[in-house]
């Protein structure tokens, strides 16, 4: 049974935990493979409204086995407040809620280095989220980080009062004022590892690679978007992980010849959080009606979300990079009553027009330009079936569906798990 892979296509905050939610009943097992706390993944069901962050998306259905993989990485502290938050709703997690070994934990100081780094940086900052992320990878790849695992050895606290004590000194570097009161921050993270201690920890590779021996269903979670991949976003505006369908073999210890679809999720127009390149980005009325109407604020950071045009340009790279099999649209409803509806088909690059996403995108290198479309102007929040949809959103979708090549099979058309219509 080959395992099936969900992403999203732009920036992040495309809606991916939504479909998962929606997706969720046909599959056995959802396993989260990259990223951590800089995810904010979005339920709406029942009028109660759910923000996760580390954990998979699919928590809230009864059958369902929720992993969260090897390439993911866990701040304690966040993570208990997750929980506390399924408690609350009495959400029973602890025997479907299974986390890999090998996944690494965000330390306190992890997040004082993302601080002073940040800071660092003054004007040429890269819109971090300021969870820890980049620190943490760091110490992945510079073999120093502590993992989920580790906390079944006696000698934890001696490995993790080694780093703790290595960051501190780091600190010193970037000159910056970061001020902290360690020994409240580590009575917060040790009652979030005492949290984390009541689930099983697994090693994720064996049971998942077992469940695919054994026929389950399995669906990867990413996290994040394909335009802030390490090595494939707008660096250095990225996150530090691979978001794209490779992350999902090395995140989870899945090989490439048992993955099955792609799903690719993109909003129906282009958010963008924090700094970077953003050739479509509107600064006009358009733009703010964009970012009124889709309420859009990071779910993580709170941030406003800068917004634009649909960029063609960096959907089919996205696609390309993933190899995606099927496209769901998310967001449809947010451009209801705009007269006109643009969409970047072709960049100009230093005077010269192009259909590729270049090495450099910056504004004094690449210019959009732009094919025009007949807006809609019906509601489309109550709709439940593809024949309802206006005919000038259809026009719109199989155009999208010609210039990329795959088909979009799911449209949403508001924040609930019902509002959503499959194609």
């Amino acid at each position: 049974m080959a395992v099936d892979l969900l992403l999203g296509l732009q920036w992040g905050d495309e809606g991916k935990g939504k479909i998962v939610d929606v997706l969720t009943k046909e599959y056995d097992i959802i396993a989260r493979f990259q990223g951590g706390p800089n995810a904010g993944h979005t339920l709406i069901f029942d009028g109660n409204k759910h923000v996760l962050h580390t954990i998979p998306s699919g928590i809230f259905h009864d059958k369902a086995i929720n992993v969260v993989g090897n390439g993911v990485v866990i701040d304690p502290v966040i993570f208990k407040k997750e929980l506390e938050n399924l408690d609350k709703h009495k959400i029973p997690y602890t025997n479907k809620l299974l986390i890999s070994r090998k996944a690494h934990l965000i330390l306190p100081t992890h997040r004082l280095l993302d601080a002073a780094s940040e800071a660092s940086k003054g004007k040429a900052k890269i819109g971090s989220t300021l969870k820890g992320i980049g620190p943490t990878y760091m110490d992945k790849t510079g073999r120093n980080g502590m993992r989920v695992g580790d906390l079944e050895l006696d000698n934890w606290k001696e490995k993790y009062d080694a780093l703790t004590e290595k960051h501190i000194k780091m600190l010193d570097f970037f000159n910056v004022d970061v001020q902290y009161n360690l020994k409240e921050l580590e009575e917060e993270f040790c009652a979030g590892i005492d949290k984390l201690k009541t689930l099983q920890f697994i090693d994720s590779e064996e049971f998942l690679n077992q469940a695919i021996n054994s026929k389950k269903k399995i669906l990867a979670e990413g996290a994040q978007g394909s335009l802030l991949d390490i090595d494939f976003g707008t660096y250095p505006f990225v996150t530090s992980s691979n978001t794209t369908a490779a992350g999902a073999c090395t995140g989870l210890g899945i090989a490439p010849n048992k993955i099955g679809d792609v799903f690719g999720i993109f909003k129906a127009y282009t958010t963008r959080v924090g700094s970077g390149p953003f050739p479509t980005e509107l600064f006009d009325k358009n733009g703010a009606t964009m970012a009124k109407v889709g309420h859009e604020f990071g779910a993580t950071t709170g941030r406003a979300r800068r917004c634009g045009w649909l960029d063609l340009i960096a959907l089919k790279y996205a696609i390309q990079v993933n190899g995606v099999t099927q496209l769901m649209m998310m967001k449809s409803d947010v451009l209801s009553g705009f007269d006109t509806i643009k969409v970047c088909t072709v960049y100009n690059y230093n005077g010269e027009e192009i259909a590729h996403l270049p090495y450099n995108i910056e504004p004094e290198n690449v210019t959009p330009v732009y094919s025009e479309f007949k807006g809609w102007k019906e509601d489309l929040t109550s709709m439940n079936s593809s024949n309802q949809l206006p005919e000038n959103l259809e026009i719109y979708i199989s155009f999208i569906e010609k210039e990329t090549g795959v088909p979009v099979k799911i449209v949403s058309v508001g924040p609930d798990r019902k509002q959503t219509i499959l194609r």
